[in-house]
C-alpha cells in the first residue's frame, strides 16, 4: 500500500522554524500511524490463516469407535493419510497430568504423558525412567511432540509392568511423582483386541464399542509383535517393482497368491561351501534356493540349519571355495569404521554388489537388544544377509535390517536417518559352532583401503534368490 502525505510547505514562511518543524513532525506521525494500522491488518490476516491451517490439519486425524474402561476413554485413531494409526485411550490423573496408552499397527505399545506447565521443545529427546510400584526403574526413551506432550515406545518389560501396576513415577529429564493407575490390565486387553479387529477387518469394522464386543469375542493367542524396523531382504524382481500390499475387502475372496523372485545376500564362511544369510531371506522361499558369486554360474543351495529367533540361516553349495570370509576375533567398538556389502534391489539398480560405509553407532539394537550392532552405513532391500566388515576386511556381523523411517516417524514425529542393524559376530560364531562349521578367524588387523576389501569380498559375497509367494511377501 502506497501512502502520500502532503505537507503544505508553500503555505508558510520557511524562515519560521517553529511552524516548519511542527508541520513536519505532524506529517511523520500521521504516516507512522497508518503504517501501524497496515501491519496490524497483516498480522491479523496471518494469524487467521495459521489458525485455519492448524484446524484443518487437526481435523485430518479421526477417532473411530469407542473404548471406555473406567476413567479411560478413546478409540481408533487414523493417520493424516486416512490409514489406521493406533488404538488408544486417555485418562486424567491427579496433578493435571494426562496419560495415554495405545498400540500401533505393529502391536508396539506407546505411552504418552501430557502436562500443561511443561515447556518442552518440539522433537526434544527425553531420557526417562519409569518406576512401577516402587520396583527397579526401566529406561524409557521418549520425545516431545508438543511443548506439553512426551511420547515414546514401551519396551516389552515396561509394558508388562505397566499392565499390572497400581502406580507409576517418572525420573530423568522429567520428574513426575507417583501417579495412580487403575484398570490398566483390562484396558490393554481391550486395546489389543481393537488392534486385532482393525488389522483383520479394516477401518470399516472399527466404528463399534470395543469393550462390549471384546466380552463376546473368543479368546485367541496374542499376535506376534513385530519390530519398527524393516527387513531389507526381498528385493523384488523387475516385473514386481513398486508392488504394494493389497487390502482385500472382507466380503471378497482373495485372489490366488502370485509368485515373485525374492533376493538377498549371503557370504561363504568355509571351504566346504557353507553360506551364512538371514533366516528371513530364505524363510519365505517356496522352491529351490540358488546363489551365485559375481560372474559365476548359479549354484543350488540346500538348507543346513536355521535359527529364526536370531535371524540366521546356514546354507551349503556343492564344490570347494578357496577364499571364504574371515571372521574377526574380539568385538568392535562404538565409532569403529564398517563396510557393508550386498545385493540391494538386484536387477533394478545393478547386477553387481554394492558397497556402503559408515561407523558402529551403538553396540545394541532396538530396545537395547545386545545381539545387534547399530550402524550408520545405508542398507536397502536385498542387503540382508550380507557381510559387515571392519576397516581391515574382517567380518564383524551380518547385515540384518534397517529402521522403518515411516513407522518411527508416526510414533516420534521425527524421520530417522542412517539407522541400520547387523547381527554381531558373537551370535554368528555361536550359530556356526552349533552347526559344526569349520570357519576361519583372525585378530583385528591393519586398516585397508575400501577398494581392497571390496576386491577380496568378491570371492565370498553371494547373491541368494528363490521363488516366493506374494502372500509371503506382504508379511515382510
Amino acid at each position: 500500500m502506497l501512502m502520500r502525505i502532503r505537507i503544505p510547505f508553500s503555505s508558510f514562511n520557511r524562515g519560521d522554524n517553529l511552524q516548519y518543524w511542527v508541520v513536519f513532525w505532524m506529517g511523520v506521525w500521521v504516516m507512522w500511524m497508518r503504517l501501524v494500522r497496515v501491519l496490524a491488518v497483516l498480522a491479523a490476516t496471518y494469524q487467521a490463516t495459521i489458525g485455519q491451517a492448524a484446524t484443518s490439519q487437526a481435523a485430518t486425524a479421526k477417532n473411530i469407535g469407542s473404548i471406555h474402561v473406567g476413567s479411560w476413554a478413546g478409540g481408533v485413531f487414523t493417520e493424516k493419510t486416512g490409514e489406521f494409526g493406533f488404538c488408544a485411550a486417555t485418562t486424567a490423573v491427579e496433578g493435571d497430568y494426562l496419560l495415554t496408552v495405545g498400540q500401533n499397527g505393529d502391536r508396539f505399545w506407546v505411552l504418552a504423558i501430557t502436562h500443561p506447565n511443561w515447556g518442552l521443545k518440539r522433537s526434544q529427546k527425553l531420557s526417562l525412567e519409569l518406576t512401577f510400584d516402587g520396583q527397579t526403574p526401566i529406561n524409557f526413551s521418549a520425545a516431545a511432540s508438543k511443548r506439553d506432550h512426551a511420547i515414546g515406545l514401551l519396551s516389552q518389560a515396561a509394558a508388562d509392568r505397566f499392565r499390572h501396576a497400581k502406580s507409576m513415577s517418572v525420573g530423568g529429564t522429567l520428574q513426575i511423582p507417583a501417579l495412580p493407575l487403575q484398570d490398566v490390565d483390562k484396558l490393554m486387553s481391550v486395546i489389543a483386541f481393537c488392534v486385532d479387529r482393525v488389522k483383520a477387518g479394516g477401518l470399516a469394522d472399527a466404528d463399534v464399542d470395543f469393550v462390549a464386543l471384546s466380552k463376546n469375542a473368543p479368546a485367541s493367542a496374542p499376535a506376534e509383535k513385530s519390530s519398527p524396523a524393516e527387513k531389507p531382504n526381498a528385493a523384488p524382481a523387475r516385473a514386481g517393482a513398486g508392488a504394494e500390499k493389497v487390502n482385500v475387502a472382507p466380503a471378497e475372496r482373495p485372489a490366488p497368491a502370485k509368485e515373485f523372485e525374492a533376493s538377498g545376500s549371503g557370504f561363504v564362511v568355509s571351504p566346504n561351501g557353507h553360506v551364512v544369510t538371514n533366516y528371513h531371506v530364505i524363510g519365505q522361499c517356496v522352491g529351490e534356493i540358488h546363489g551365485n558369486l559375481t560372474g559365476e554360474r548359479p549354484a543350488l543351495l540346500r538348507v543346513v540349519s536355521a535359527d529364526e529367533h536370531n535371524d540366521l540361516a546356514l546354507l551349503q553349495a556343492s564344490g570347494t571355495f578357496k577364499q571364504p570370509a574371515t571372521i574377526r576375533n574380539g568385538p568392535v567398538r562404538s565409532g569403529d569404521g564398517i563396510i557393508a556389502i550386498g545385493y540391494p534391489y538386484h536387477g533394478l539398480l545393478t547386477s553387481d554388489f554394492t558397497v556402503t560405509s559408515g561407523i558402529v553407532s551403538s553396540l545394541s539394537g532396538i530396545m537395547n537388544d545386545t545381539r545387534f550392532l547399530q550402524i550408520s552405513a545405508p542398507v536397502q532391500p536385498g542387503n540382508s544377509g550380507g557381510p559387515l566388515h571392519d576397516s581391515s576386511g574382517l567380518v564383524v556381523g551380518v547385515v540384518s535390517e534397517k529402521l522403518d523411517a515411516l513407522k518411527f516417524a508416526s510414533v516420534t514425529g521425527n524421520i530417522p536417518e542412517n539407522i541400520s542393524f547387523a547381527i554381531k559376530q558373537g551370535a554368528l560364531r555361536d550359530f556356526l559352532d552349533n552347526s559344526a562349521v569349520p570357519y576361519k578367524t583372525a585378530n583385528a588387523q591393519t586398516e585397508r583401503k575400501t577398494a581392497e576389501i571390496t576386491s577380496a569380498a568378491r570371492a565370498y559375497t553371494m547373491l541368494i534368490y528363490c521363488r516366493a509367494k506374494e502372500a509371503e511377501r506382504t508379511k515382510k
